[in-house]
């Protein structure tokens, strides 16, 4: 049984591990993979797909001073993503977001649509575990009903423990997920303006 759970486990964190780094691939199948968490509409004015091919390297790289980015030109599609270093300083959380930009030319201008991506693992285990706190609640909350204890005046007492306890890790929880979100998203957004600022032809700090 234990040897069971042990295989269980390791399985698990390989499709979680597998997830990630099938994830931060620049490559064109991959580059679409992940849960849309956000998208926002901008537009890079006098540029061409021709001149923002040019930008890039022979095999569609550019790297950028937060980040990096490859256009498929057949796609019409960048994908950008942040540095990642192995043994980076600075907190890191469990959301990563990366950005799928697909461009649709309009005269001398490129409307941009840029979704935001995050790794299914972190989308599920995050819906999986608020699923699971207010399943137990309920469940709590039910299992007292029928036993009969919501007649006593402790069992009230204790229904509302359980209701107070869940709410506390729900609302933990959303917080996380949003100042994770935030933080994450920010530095999305750097990597973003750095190729925004190259593409039309700012020049970008040392």
């Amino acid at each position: 049984m234990i040897l069971a759970g042990f295989f269980a486990g390791a399985l698990c964190l390989g499709l979680i591990l597998g997830d990630w780094l099938y994830f931060v691939r620049l490559t064109p199948d991959a580059s679409r993979y992940g849960c849309g968490v956000a998208r926002t509409h901008d537009r890079f004015t006098h540029t061409t797909m021709t001149q923002l091919a040019d930008r890039f390297d022979a095999g569609g790289l550019l790297t950028l001073p937060h980040g990096t980015a490859r256009f498929f030109q057949d796609l019409n599609q960048i994908v950008i993503r942040q540095k990642y270093r192995l043994f980076a300083i600075g907190f890191r959380t469990l959301w990563p977001l990366k950005g799928l930009i697909s461009l649709s030319p309009e005269g001398d201008a490129l409307a941009v649509l840029c979704r935001k991506l995050t790794p299914w693992s972190s989308a599920l285990l995050t819906g999986t575990w608020f699923a699971l706190v207010a399943a137990g609640m309920v469940g709590s909350l039910v299992a007292l009903f029928i036993e009969g204890e919501m007649a006593a005046l402790g069992g009230v007492v204790l229904a509302f423990g359980i209701v107070g306890l869940g709410l506390v890790l729900l609302l933990s929880g959303a917080l996380t997920v949003v100042f994770a979100y935030r933080l994450e998203s920010a530095r999305l957004m750097t990597v973003y303006q750095e190729l925004r600022e190259v593409l039309e032809g700012a020049r970008l700090p040392s």
